[in-house]
């Protein structure tokens, strides 16, 4: 994995600020994760408290996690974690000759948002600035997403940002249920995205 600088985050909308995770955002973040709505689609999903923050402060893990922070509407109020993202830089595929150019050009991204502030927008505002970050301060090429194709919102997400459906793919992912269920994966080249959305 690729480290990410420093210098692009946090980065703010109107309405939202995101910035890296740090170990004392990790109970705000469990508070969400933990509900059954929303921990039913994670790839992990630690059972406790403490399982939850043993897996999510190993640096590596920090390092590609992002608290979706939600702005005071006045002076006086504080910021409120409201959702978290994960933007895990990679390689791309190259042949042999072409790996060095190919490291560290395109981003998996992941989101979860809080269920009681699902419906307002604040996904849809969090993804477009981390897909802008991406494709501007960080320089990459490429950014994909995936998930089980019953989890409607998320793939609903990544069509309303423009993402191109690439695999529909038939029960290639085993679900904690222990039903082999059928996934999706959308992608987003740089070039596909208009500046100043």
């Amino acid at each position: 994995m690729t480290d990410l600088p420093a210098d692009p985050w946090p980065i703010r909308t109107p309405r939202l600020e995101i910035r890296r995770c740090t170990v004392e955002d990790l109970d705000a973040v469990w508070e969400f994760r933990r509900i059954p709505e929303v921990n039913n689609w994670l790839g992990r999903a630690p059972a406790t408290r403490e399982a939850f923050h043993e897996t999510y402060s190993e640096p590596e893990r920090l390092a590609m996690t992002f608290v979706i922070d939600l702005l005071p509407s006045s002076a006086a109020g504080a910021p409120k974690v409201i959702g978290d993202l994960m933007v895990k830089i990679e390689d791309g595929w190259a042949q042999a000759e072409m790996v060095d150019e190919a490291r560290g050009t395109q981003a998996e991204l992941g989101w979860v948002l809080d269920p009681a502030y699902a419906g307002q927008g604040y996904a849809t505002e969090a993804v477009r600035a981390v897909i802008d970050n991406c494709f501007g301060a960080l320089g990459l090429r490429r950014v994909h997403a995936g998930c089980f194709t019953p989890n409607e919102p998320s793939w609903r997400l990544m069509e309303r940002l423009g993402m191109r459906r690439e695999e529909d793919s038939r029960k290639t992912g085993l679900h904690r249920s222990g039903e082999w269920m059928d996934g999706l994966n959308y992608a987003l080249l740089a070039e596909e995205w208009p500046t100043g959305r």
